[in-house]
């Protein structure tokens, strides 16, 4: 893969500030980048899962978010996470949109799906010409999933994948690869192989529990960072807890995530 970059730090740096600009949507609701004061609740939910990375005893650079089925949260997770991380390390933070079959980042931040991931992979342009930087966070670089492939798992299957995933690693600080569900595709497997640890989302009132036990059964044990627990109800924050920390307050907004997160 051709590298654009000749020297060191200050190379990169302005490598990326030649990246063009993604002017994303005003978000309709308070679920997407909570970190402005309006939800204090959700932002520290989102602080906790970051400074468990953070402090993890392995580098987590790279990270793959999935879950056991659709509709778990695990894209919302993944871009908040990546949002979080941005916020903190004042470093470029990379957010990857991989779920080609049901890619939904890019309508969620109201920027081009096109050119993206798969265009990458499959050699029709250089990740500089398909990331931008997002407007609304410092630092906060997306790409989007592109086009939808015929067959999304050949691309993943491919010497270029782990290339470009080399290559990303060398220019950002952090990466968060938005996955599809444990399990139910071959991309999944791809793209967990290429990545420092997986973070994985469940629903409380949505993941079916023997889907949930399925996945966890299949993330390797070395890989798996954590479990987020989204859109937890009251009474399960109001338990105790003896062997994990749980943030709990008495009152959740429907639809923000309430964590759960253990390493």
């Amino acid at each position: 893969m051709k590298d654009f970059v000749n020297g060191g730090t200050g190379a990169q740096e302005g490598l990326l500030d030649r990246i063009r600009v993604f002017e994303t949507r005003p978000p309709s609701q308070g679920l997407l980048f909570p970190f402005d004061g309006a939800e204090p609740r959700a932002a520290e939910q989102y602080r906790i899962i970051r400074t468990k990375i953070l402090l993890h005893p392995r580098p987590l650079r790279t990270l793959c978010v999935s879950s056991p089925q659709v509709g778990d949260g695990k894209s919302v997770t993944a871009l908040n996470l990546a949002g979080a991380l941005a916020l903190k390390l004042g470093q470029s933070v990379l957010l990857v949109d991989g779920d080609f079959r049901r890619a939904s980042l890019a309508e969620m931040l109201g920027v081009p799906v096109t050119p993206g991931l798969a265009n990458v992979l499959a050699g029709e342009c250089h990740w500089l010409e398909a990331v931008g930087r997002l407007d609304r966070v410092n630092n906060l670089y997306f790409l989007p999933a592109g086009r939808r492939p015929e067959h999304p798992a050949e691309l993943y299957d491919s010497p270029v994948w782990p290339a470009l995933c080399g290559e990303l690693r060398r220019h950002f600080r952090s990466v968060i690869i938005d996955s599809p569900p444990v399990g139910l595709v071959a991309d999944y497997d791809l793209i967990q192989a290429e990545v420092d640890g997986v973070i994985l989302v469940v629903r409380p009132d949505h993941t079916r529990r023997d889907l949930c036990m399925r996945a966890l059964s299949l993330v390797p044990a070395e890989r798996l960072v954590g479990v987020v627990i989204n859109m937890a109800p009251v009474w399960f924050l109001s338990r105790g807890s003896g062997h994990a920390y749980v943030y709990y307050s008495t009152k959740v907004r429907e639809g923000h995530p309430a964590t759960h997160f253990s390493g």
